[in-house]
Parts: C-alpha cells; structure tokens; sequence
C-alpha cells in the first residue's frame, strides 16, 4: 500500500508535527491577536495600524462551548464516508482570549465534553484526495 503525502487542509493557518500550533498575527501598535492571520488594517476599532506580526498561537485553552453535529456539511466540505457525527468545539485561547472553532479529536466523544474544559489544540487527518491527506488542527482535552 503507498503511502499517501501529508499536507495541511488549508495552508499557512496552523503548523505541524510534536507541537502544532495555529498561526495568526499581532498587530504591532495595539498588540491585538487575529486568526485568521489579518494582513490588511488592525479590526480593533481603537486601532489604525496595518502592521503586523507573524505568531504562534497559544496551543492550550478553555471549552467555551460546544456541540454535536448530525448532519453532513455541504460542499465545499468533505465529509469522511460513511458519515459519522462530529462535535465541534468553541475554545478560547490561554493567552490571546481569543474564541477559536474547531473538531473535537478523534476518539473524544461529546458525553467526553463539558464547559470550561482545558484542552490542547492537535493536528488530525481530515480526508485523502487525489493520494494526499490533508490535515486539520482539532481539540483535545488535556489529561487530567
């Protein structure tokens, strides 16, 4: 069986390997954090800036909210098949309090999941295509 390449589902938002991190910006005046990376102006009404730095983001925070979902998102999405229900949770950022969404890691079932959980962000095949997998960052609870 080949082994298929390995590349991020969407490139340039989160890094790999034994500590993945998300990968926003700074802005540079205000110090205000954005993810997905700003590039343009500082969305911080106080702000002018459009200075910006490259940075990781915090690779642990707090469940701020969750949930399960039962239905199989539309395209542009691609869903594993079969369907399988997947949870998605609302985590807000140790450091940056920002809210960042994402999927639940594999084998973390919603019963699992409670508000105000700590967890710690993962790197997780999402689908293959075309002899490639593609990858996701998700959420995982951190062990007790």
């Amino acid at each position: 069986m080949a082994t298929s390449e390995v590349v991020p589902a969407i490139e340039g938002w989160f890094t790999e390997g034994e500590k993945p991190a998300l990968i926003g910006t700074q802005c540079i005046h205000c110090k205000t954090y954005f993810f997905p990376k700003e590039e343009t102006y500082c969305r911080n009404p106080g702000c002018q800036s459009t200075e910006f730095e490259t940075v990781e983001l915090s690779r642990e925070g707090t469940i701020w909210s969750y949930a399960e979902h039962f239905y199989q998102p539309p395209e542009p999405y691609i869903a594993p098949e079969p369907f399988e229900p997947y949870t998605i949770a609302a985590v807000e950022l140790a450091e940056e309090k920002l809210v960042i969404l994402g999927q639940v890691a594999k084998g973390v079932a919603h019963s699992d999941l409670k508000a105000g959980m700590k967890v710690e962000l993962v790197v997780e095949p999402l689908y293959d295509l075309d002899d490639k997998t593609h990858t996701v960052w998700k959420w995982k609870p951190l062990a007790a």
